[in-house]
C-alpha cells in the first residue's frame, strides 16, 4: 500500500558505467540517443524539444569558441543565470573544452559575484542578461583574470555590448564552427582524477568556499545512481531548481545525461505549479520549502471551504494518517481501513495529486528537514516523498530512503559506496570515493574537513538499529542552555512552522540562556489571505498581491510589506500564533519548549543577508542582527509574547 514502486518501463542505461569523465559521458549519451529529446523548453506558449544531437551541436560550438580563445585544460568557466537550456550548453561546452566549470546564483550581489569570479580565477563568464552585466561592470576593475563575458540575452544591453569588446553575444558563440575531432581529442585529454566542477557553498558561517569535485567523484555516484533513484527511459521531470546548487547540477542534470531521462525547463519559478500540470512529470525533486508551502496552501484552502467539504477532508486526512502510522510501525493495515482509504483517495487525495500532473511516481527532497506531520500527510495523499542526505563536499548524496526501505523523518541508509559513522560528539563522518578533493585555494579549511580520510560533515545525527540515519542539526547550530542541555534548533523550529500555515519561518534562540525564545515570521501569501478573510483588504487587492507573489515569490512591494506589518501587529494574529506555538511545544521535551516569541514584521530575506541563496537561515547573521531583540525577550517582561508563564 505504501513504499512500493510498481511502475514498469524500460530500465535506463547508465552511460557512466562505461565512461570516466563528464564530457565523455555526454558524448556517449549523444551517440546512443541521437535524435531523442534531451529536454524541452517553452517558446511562444509551446513546448519545443531539443534532441541530444542538437544539444551536442550547441555545446560543441561553446567548446570550440572556448578553445579558440586559447583556454587550456583546467581553466575556469562560470555560468551565472537561471535554470535554462543555455546554462546546460555552456556547462557541457566547458566540460568538452576540458575546463573546470562552476555556477553562481543570479541573486548574488555585485560584491558576492565578484568574489566568486575572482576567487575561482574564472577566465570566461556566461551570464543571463543586463542585470548580470551591470553587476560585473560594478566590479570590473577587480576582475583582472576575466577575459570574456558571454551574454545569453542581450535585450536592453545593446549600448553596453557595443561599448565593451569583452562582452560577447551568445548567438556569436553558437555560430562557431565545430570540429568534432578536435573536441573528442580535447575531451580525451581530461584526467578522470582532475577537478570537474567547483561548487561554492552558500556561506552560512562566512565567505563561500569553493568545493572541488572531480570527474571520479561524479562518476562514482552516476554509476550507482539507481541506489538512490530508480529511473526508467520513459521518465521525465520538471527542472526549476538553481543549477548553481550541487543537487540540481549533479544529481539532476548530470543524472539525466547518465540515464537519458528527459526534462522540461520551467519558464520561471512562478510558472512551476501551472506548468507541472502540462508536463505531468513522473519524477519530481524539490527542496522542503516547496512541500511546506504546498501543505500550508492546502490547509488554508480547506479552512475557506464549506463545512461539509472541510469535514470530508478532515475525515480523509485522519484515515490516511492512520494508515501511514500503521505502515511505519510495521503493522498490517486492516481490511476495513483499506476500504476507507480507497474512498478517501477517490474523494480527496486523487484531486490533490492532480495538482502535480497526476503521474508522479515519487518525490525526492533534501537540504533541510521536513516536519513529520507534513511528510505523513503527503504519504497519506499518495505522494511518496523520499528524503535523502548529502552535501556538496560528498558530491551530492550519501544516504537515501527508497521503495521498500523508508522511515519517515530519517534520510535513509547509506549508499553502497559509502561508509558512515557517528563520532563521539554526534557528528556524522563519511568515508567514500564521493568525498570531494578539498576547498579551492583553502588548504586549512580542507584539513579541518577531511581528517584521516573521513569527511567531517558538520552535521549532528544518530543511527537506529536498522541503519537509518536521522539528522538532528548542524554542529555549529547546537544550542547549549545555561543548564548544560544540548538542543538542536532545527527540530524545534520545524515543529513551530508546522503548527500553523501562517508561520513561515522560526529561529530558536537560547545558547547559554535559562530557556528558549524564538523569532517568528508570517508568510506573505498567508498574510494576504488572512487579511482577505478579515475584510482588511478587498478581493481585487488580495488577488493583485497573490499574482505578484506568483510571478516572483520573493518580491515584496511597499504595499505588501505594509500589509504584513499590519497583520503581524493584529492582536488576533498574535493570539493565534501564541496558541500555535503552544501546540508545537506539546510535541517537544520540556527543555526544548519556547517560552516567549517575537513576531517580526517581515520575513527573513536573502537581500538582508539573513538567508542564503538556497533560503537556508544564516544563523550567525540573525543572532547578531537581532541580538538586542533576543536580549529584550529575556530582560523586559512587557516585550514580546509569552507562550509559557514562568
Amino acid at each position: 500500500m505504501f513504499d512500493t514502486d510498481t511502475s514498469t518501463g524500460t530500465p535506463a542505461e547508465y552511460i557512466a558505467r562505461r565512461t570516466k569523465t563528464v564530457g565523455e559521458m555526454f558524448l556517449r549519451r549523444v551517440e546512443r540517443d541521437t535524435d531523442k529529446p534531451a529536454f524541452f523548453f517553452k517558446a511562444d506558449g509551446e513546448w519545443q524539444p531539443v534532441s541530444w544531437n542538437e544539444f551536442a551541436e550547441r555545446s560543441g560550438a561553446v567548446a570550440a569558441y572556448l578553445m579558440g580563445l586559447g583556454l587550456q585544460v583546467g581553466d575556469k568557466v562560470c555560468m551565472v543565470g537561471s535554470t535554462t537550456p543555455a546554462w546546460c550548453y555552456c556547462d557541457i561546452g566547458g566540460q568538452l573544452a576540458g575546463a573546470v566549470t562552476l555556477g553562481a546564483y543570479p541573486t548574488l550581489t555585485p560584491k558576492q559575484l565578484a568574489y566568486i569570479l575572482d576567487h575561482a580565477d574564472a577566465k570566461v563568464a556566461f551570464v543571463e542578461g543586463i542585470e548580470e552585466i551591470n553587476k560585473i561592470l560594478a566590479r570590473r576593475q577587480e576582475l583582472t583574470q576575466l577575459e570574456k563575458v558571454i551574454v545569453w540575452d542581450t535585450a536592453g544591453a545593446e549600448s553596453l555590448m557595443a561599448a565593451h569588446d569583452w562582452l560577447v553575444p551568445f548567438d556569436r558563440v553558437l555560430a562557431t564552427p565545430v570540429d568534432r575531432a578536435a573536441i573528442e581529442a580535447r575531451a580525451a585529454e581530461v584526467d578522470p582524477s582532475a577537478t570537474a566542477i567547483i561548487v561554492y557553498t552558500s556561506g552560512t558561517t562566512g565567505p563561500p568556499k569553493g568545493a572541488m569535485i572531480s570527474h571520479a567523484n561524479i562518476m562514482t555516484i552516476m554509476r550507482d545512481q539507481d541506489e538512490a533513484l530508480q529511473v526508467y527511459e520513459e521518465d521525465t521531470s520538471l527542472s526549476f531548481l538553481p543549477m548553481a546548487h550541487v543537487a540540481e547540477r549533479v544529481l539532476a542534470f548530470y543524472g539525466r545525461i547518465n540515464t537519458g531521462m528527459s526534462t522540461y525547463f520551467a519558464s520561471s519559478i512562478a510558472k512551476v505549479l501551472e506548468e507541472v500540470v502540462e508536463v505531468r512529470p513522473t519524477v519530481f525533486g524539490s527542496v522542503p520549502r516547496i512541500f511546506e508551502k504546498a501543505y500550508a496552501k492546502i490547509l488554508s484552502t480547506v479552512d475557506q471551504a464549506p463545512p461539509t467539504r472541510q469535514k470530508i477532508f478532515r475525515w480523509a486526512e485522519g484515515v490516511g494518517r492512520e494508515a501511514v502510522q500503521l505502515w511505519q510501525a510495521g503493522k498490517p493495515i486492516p481490511f476495513g481501513l483499506k476500504l476507507k482509504f480507497g474512498i478517501a483517495d477517490k474523494l480527496v487525495f486523487s484531486k490533490l495529486r492532480a495538482v502535480f500532473g497526476g503521474r508522479v511516481r515519487y518525490f525526492v527532497t533534501g537540504a533541510a528537514p521536513i516536519a513529520p506531520e507534513i511528510l505523513e500527510f503527503f504519504w497519506a495523499a499518495g505522494f511518496p516523498i523520499f528524503e535523502v542526505y548529502g552535501m556538496t563536499e560528498s558530491t551530492v548524496i550519501t544516504h537515501a530512503n527508497a521503495p521498500g526501505a523508508t522511515k519517515l523523518s530519517s534520510v535513509g541508509r547509506s549508499l553502497g559506496m559509502v561508509e558512515d559513522r557517528i563520532a563521539a560528539d554526534g557528528e556524522i563522518l563519511i568515508k567514500s570515493e564521493l568525498v570531494f578533493q578539498g576547498y579551492y585555494k583553502n588548504p586549512e579549511a580542507t584539513a579541518e574537513t577531511i581528517v584521516d580520510g573521513w569527511l567531517h560533515t558538520g552535521d549532528i545525527g544518530r543511527k537506529d538499529d536498522d541503519g537509518f540515519l536521522y539528522i538532528m542539526d548542524r554542529k555549529k547550530h547546537i544550542i547549549i542552555t545555561a543548564g548544560g542541555k544540548n538542543l538542536t534548533p532545527a527540530n524545534i523550529e520545524n515543529e513551530v512552522k508546522a503548527s500553523d500555515p501562517l508561520i513561515s519561518q522560526a529561529h530558536a534562540h537560547g545558547d547559554k540562556r535559562k530557556f528558549l525564545v524564538a523569532l517568528v515570521t508570517l508568510g506573505a501569501g498567508e498574510s494576504v489571505e488572512w487579511a482577505r478573510q478579515q475584510g482588511t483588504i478587498d478581493g481585487p487587492t488580495a488577488d493583485k498581491h497573490i499574482r505578484a507573489l506568483s510571478e516572483n515569490p520573493l518580491a515584496r512591494s511597499k504595499e505588501l510589506e505594509s500589509l504584513i506589518r499590519e497583520v503581524s501587529e493584529s492582536p488576533d494574529v498574535q493570539q493565534r500564533v501564541v496558541a500555535s506555538v503552544k501546540r508545537a511545544n506539546e510535541g517537544l521535551a520540556k527543555v526544548e519548549t519556547i517560552k516567549k516569541i517575537f513576531i517580526l514584521d517581515r520575513e527573513l530575506s536573502v537581500e538582508q543577508d539573513e538567508l542564503t541563496p538556497t533560503l537556508k537561515m544564516k544563523r550567525k547573521n540573525i543572532e547578531t542582527k537581532f541580538a538586542e531583540t533576543f536580549d529584550r525577550l529575556y530582560e523586559d517582561d512587557a516585550f514580546g509574547l509569552v507562550v509559557i508563564e514562568s
